[in-house]
């Protein structure tokens, strides 16, 4: 069973992607389950997105997997099992 689905988009190339949700770093991850946006609290404020380098692949495995726990449950807003607030500050 497919679990997750990794998708490269240009916002060069998708403007009103790009304005919908507001892309502007080089580099964001966004988080979608049957079409939709899910909001992921991570302790930083911002809820749509991430827009700080992952500290690995097992960091990315912990927040990919509580994303398709808190989906599968029905869940638009996904509260992630560590507080980033501390790690990843602005």
């Amino acid at each position: 069973e497919e679990a997750c689905r990794i998708s490269l988009v240009d916002i060069k190339e998708v403007p009103d992607f790009t304005q919908q949700y507001e892309l502007y770093d080089p580099c964001t991850l966004m988080f979608f389950y049957r079409g939709r946006h899910l909001q992921l609290e991570l302790g930083l404020g911002d809820r749509y997105k991430i827009t700080w380098p992952v500290g690995g692949s097992q960091e990315l495995t912990d927040i990919v997997e509580a994303v398709i726990r808190g989906a599968r449950q029905g869940r638009d807003l996904i509260v992630a099992t560590r507080d980033y607030s501390r790690t990843y500050r602005h």
